[in-house]
């Protein structure tokens, strides 16, 4: 899940946010200076050679099976700077999209505040030969009181100058490629960069969905908005995200709350809505447009 274009605030402590953000005593990490760099690359290069089975994406800190459904509630921060209720239903798809050469697994994922929906988005995963998952677009759709007030943020690996980035390296656990940075995707027109590193590994979470042990840490900014600001991430194995955090706590705040396997009726009915929202791009959207349409796996 792509999180980082929501709303954050400048940093204003360390360890001791960190703590307050409830981010375990094991990872509390001093907090970034202003010597990040404004920019970030890949460890290695995004290749269409390299997925032979993208789409069946086992990464263990980040497994994309179809039929799972996660939910997150939480509170973020809307555009008067009012903290809100606020609510995520994150749903692999059993549908994919070619994206840059490579067959990319569709995630519907639908943004809820104070009951309304926000946001309802296309985003696109495949996995490559060596496990690491890779966001290969996004298509996000923005709402003003449940009417469609627009896509601004569209971005496509392969197209207007986008490139896909990485979203969870292969081997997190591994010491050597801790507070490395890599891209998490790159769209210049619209003035798009992510970027991660993995902070710490071996914590444990406990959330409303139960309690996680042996959980991955990430920090993720986004250097054209700020050098300093973060948002935080925590992986539990065979699960994937299990709390989202910022730097200063007032950012987004979310927490797993349930992890549900849909039936076929229900899958079928998601299909529907994914290719019904998938149309809708190619209509409004310059970018997505140039698209294959979804299909079914």
């Amino acid at each position: 899940m792509s999180r980082s274009r929501h709303q954050r605030q400048i940093l204003t402590g360390a360890v001791a946010v960190l703590l307050a953000a409830g981010l375990p005593t094991g990872m509390a990490q001093a907090a970034p200076t202003a010597s990040k760099q404004a920019t970030c690359s890949l460890p290695f290069p995004f290749s269409s050679g390299q997925f032979h089975d993208s789409l069946r994406i086992d990464n263990r800190y980040l497994p994309l099976v179809p039929g799972t459904r996660l939910t997150y509630d939480g509170t973020t921060v809307d555009a008067k700077g009012h903290t809100v209720p606020h609510t995520v239903v994150f749903t692999i798809t059993d549908m994919f999209k070619v994206v840059d050469g490579v067959p990319s697994r569709v995630v519907h994922d639908v943004d809820s505040s104070q009951g309304q929906v926000t946001e309802a988005e296309l985003s696109f995963w495949a996995q490559d030969d060596r496990g690491t998952v890779w966001n290969t677009g996004e298509y996000p759709e923005e709402y003003d009181k449940g009417a469609f007030s627009g896509a601004p943020s569209v971005w496509i690996g392969g197209l207007a100058g986008a490139m896909p980035g990485i979203h969870m390296l292969p081997h997190p656990t591994d010491r050597s490629q801790w507070e490395k940075e890599y891209s998490q995707g790159v769209a210049p027109k619209i003035g798009f960069l992510d970027c991660a590193e993995i902070e710490r590994a071996g914590g444990s979470v406990t959330v409303p969905a139960g309690r996680f042990t042996d959980t991955v840490l990430t920090y993720e900014r986004s250097p054209l908005a700020s050098l300093t600001d973060i948002q935080t991430k925590e992986y539990a194995p065979g699960v994937g995200i299990v709390r989202i955090g910022a730097i200063p706590v007032s950012g987004e705040q979310l927490t797993l709350s349930s992890l549900t396997h849909i039936g076929p009726s229900e899958l079928d009915r998601l299909d529907a809505q994914v290719v019904t929202l998938d149309r809708h791009g190619h209509q409004v959207s310059p970018v997505y447009k140039n698209t294959p349409p979804v299909r079914r796996d």
